[in-house]
């Protein structure tokens, strides 16, 4: 081999680490930050799939020029190796969609919980409110109308069917909502484990051909 032709191998190869490396690591640790819900570190690990995902398109560009400087182009493993690499690619697009999604819905669901818990502190914080300040809570001028007209029903019609009120209901539907977000980022990260799985089995089998036939 000529001196260009093995600095274009060296190139290669530093694409290969410097690039596939890292992006390997981003996409098999974001699985495990979707089940922490540890939004910041997925936004991180986004940037990273994304940067070197498009990064690692030197490793197909500079494999396909040292193919042709050694005469090996047309051979029937570089074209594979090839054909197999643009899929890794794909899916690693398909990969920073979800984990888009993922943080899209981790915000969703902590948007949600967060507004759950304020609407729920909320009616406390004003009757506390109003305690300290020393006027009659609503609450509790609300309870006695309601004693009133309770002892007055059961003398009249018996006694009334209890009923669950409203604000005991509201909780369970805030956490329903919250609950809807998460089981999506679960898929999400279902599908990015599995993908991620594939990519590497694909880059291995790339590897291989290469050593193989080198």
């Amino acid at each position: 081999m000529s001196f260009s032709q093995h600095l274009v191998l060296w190139l290669h190869v530093a694409f290969v680490i410097f690039t596939i490396g890292p992006v390997t690591l981003a996409i098999m640790s974001t699985p495990r930050y979707i089940r922490k819900r540890d939004v910041r570190i997925l936004r991180y690990l986004a940037r990273m799939t994304l940067a070197f995902g498009i990064g690692s398109l030197g490793v197909l560009v500079v494999g396909i020029v040292l193919a042709s400087m050694l005469g090996k182009g047309a051979k029937p493993w570089i074209i594979i190796s090839e054909t197999l690499f643009v899929v890794t690619v794909l899916l690693l697009g398909l990969i920073h969609r979800d984990q888009r999604h993922a943080i899209k819905t981790l915000d969703t669901a902590a948007a949600t919980s967060t507004s759950a818990i304020a609407a729920a502190s909320q009616p406390a914080d004003l009757v506390g409110s109003a305690t300290a300040a020393g006027l009659p809570s609503e609450p509790a001028a609300q309870a006695q109308a309601a004693a009133a007209q309770a002892t007055q029903s059961e003398q009249l019609q018996g006694d009334a069917p209890d009923q669950v009120p409203a604000a005991d209901t509201a909780p369970g539907q805030a956490g329903d909502a919250a609950a809807i977000p998460a089981h999506t980022a679960n898929v999400e990260r279902g599908r990015i484990a599995m993908m991620g799985g594939v990519v590497t089995v694909i880059w291995l089998v790339v590897l291989v051909l290469m050593v193989w036939n080198g």
